[in-house]
């Protein structure tokens, strides 16, 4: 019965068009602010997961690294135990310390980072060449691979020169003798042969080659290595496979998923998000005020309706939840016109990307974006909240009304 009365109010025509047009502007007020809520979250989504790809092209799905210090030392055993863990696809090794590399006059300061042949399957620098081919084959020498900033810095002409670059790095446990400087610093020779394009903080920042020649340059034990990178089967639970090599391998190392090794990064993505929405909650919050505007005129319009329901025995609380369902009627179907303005929106610019990104220096052309139920539900929670609120006061005000019955 409640509804029934809520929804013969919503539709009925008002003697006064004036509470017809603020209602109806409740519910414009209310779908636009839903929609714009939707895509600009859903837009915020897009760029999380284009942010994720670049960061999996380069980083594994997890990471075994030291919890102190720069190296941990594992044993065949172990590095066989972490292979055979369940949910574990593949296990690759890597060795990472900075250095400085010449080519000529040109010299500058890189992260060397020194992988075993497995690399390829727990990362996907190989799917971003732009230069060259990704070969940390030693035919005729050590040969790396080059983030574009490194190749600029270094002048190098990856595709057709085959020039050496000088690596110079600080010797292991030596003390620097100020009189022969050179006995503190190990040096060798790479042979780039690509360029991979990631984005600035890794093309301007790593050189990739074999993991031998680390070690060698680094003397350390063939078992010593900054950290193990991993891939998963699919299907397999981050969190359990976490778990599981952190039970193995003990407190001596932490094992990181994807997210925690860029936790900045995303923790920040995250916190826009919702100052962003917090912002945008408050078109809704405008539209709160007309909702309590709408309710309350229709209050006055329908006084002697609520005489005659109150002089039939209608309680208060009755009365109440009538110009409750009232208000969440309008807050309903402004919500309803909104997600689906918000989807029509979306789909269209994944389809078409009719809002381009400016300046033709990105990877993208258009504004990526990305629908996630949560997202709805978050949206649908808040304007239940607020239609709620809004209708407070109203229907407070029709249930605490007198009967005013007058003889005729």
């Amino acid at each position: 019965m409640i509804w029934q009365f809520a929804l013969r109010y919503f539709r009925a025509r008002k003697s006064t068009s004036a509470i017809n047009i603020i209602a109806w502007v409740s519910v414009g007020a209310i779908a636009v602010g839903t929609a714009a809520l939707i895509t600009v979250l859903s837009v915020f989504n897009g760029f999380t997961g284009l942010v994720k790809s670049l960061y999996s092209s380069f980083y594994p799905t997890l990471k075994v690294a030291p919890a102190t210090g720069k190296t941990l030392l594992l044993t065949d055993a172990q590095l066989k135990a972490v292979a055979a863990t369940e949910g574990v696809a593949h296990v690759a090794r890597s060795i990472e310390e900075k250095a400085v590399l010449r080519n000529g006059n040109e010299q500058t300061i890189a992260v060397l980072k020194g992988v075993d042949r497995n690399f390829t399957s727990v990362a996907g620098v190989q799917h971003k060449m732009v230069r060259g081919k990704f070969d940390l084959g030693r035919e005729t020498g050590y040969q790396a691979v080059l983030g574009l900033g490194i190749e600029s810095a270094l002048s190098v002409d990856v595709e057709h020169s085959f020039v050496p670059i000088n690596v110079y790095m600080p010797r292991r446990n030596a003390s620097f003798n100020v009189g022969m400087p050179e006995q503190s610093i190990n040096n060798g020779v790479i042979y780039p042969v690509g360029t991979f394009a990631i984005q600035q903080e890794f093309d301007a920042k790593y050189v990739i080659m074999d993991i031998d020649f680390m070690r060698n340059l680094l003397d350390m034990a063939p078992g010593e290595v900054s950290a193990l990178e991993l891939s998963l089967q699919p299907g397999a639970s981050e969190g359990k496979v976490k778990r599981r090599l952190q039970a193995l391998l003990g407190d001596g190392v932490k094992v990181q998923t994807r997210v925690e090794q860029n936790a900045t990064v995303y923790n920040v993505m995250q916190t826009e998000k919702w100052v962003v929405y917090v912002f945008l909650s408050f078109i809704l919050v405008i539209a709160a005020f007309n909702m309590i505007g709408s309710l309350s005129m229709l209050v006055i319009e329908k006084q002697k309706d609520i005489t005659i329901l109150k002089a039939m025995g209608a309680r208060n609380s009755l009365v109440q939840r009538i110009f409750l369902g009232e208000g969440l009627i309008i807050a309903g179907v402004g919500s309803i016109i909104g997600f689906s303005l918000a989807i029509i929106i979306c789909l269209l610019q994944q389809h078409f990307g009719l809002i381009k990104l400016g300046g033709g220096s990105f990877l993208i052309d258009a504004f990526p974006v990305e629908m996630h139920g949560e997202d709805f539900v978050l949206v649908s929670v808040t304007i239940l909240v607020i239609g709620v609120l809004a209708s407070w006061y109203p229907a407070s005000r029709a249930a605490r009304q007198e009967i005013t019955l007058k003889a005729t």
